[in-house]
């Protein structure tokens, strides 16, 4: 791959045939490959256990969050 280029010719023929939800999809990902955040994890239940001690934010509604956070995450 020249120097110039960011993808790659079969990269290109892929992106070509995506929806719109593949295509955000694959952008997100390619742009974590690019700065190096791949390799970066998030604690779910470091997190969890943060989330319980703000003020007003119970057990159910700690539970819905978590719920949305994994969703973002798709675990």
């Amino acid at each position: 791959m020249d120097k110039n280029e960011v993808i790659d010719r079969d990269t290109y023929k892929k992106i070509k045939k995506m929806n719109r939800e593949e295509l955000t999809k694959f952008i997100l990902r390619y742009g974590d490959e690019l700065m190096g955040i791949e390799d970066k994890t998030i604690d779910l239940p470091a997190l969890q256990a943060e989330l319980s001690k703000i003020k007003g934010i119970g057990d159910k509604r700690l539970e819905e969050i978590m719920v949305v956070i994994e969703k973002f995450l798709n675990i």
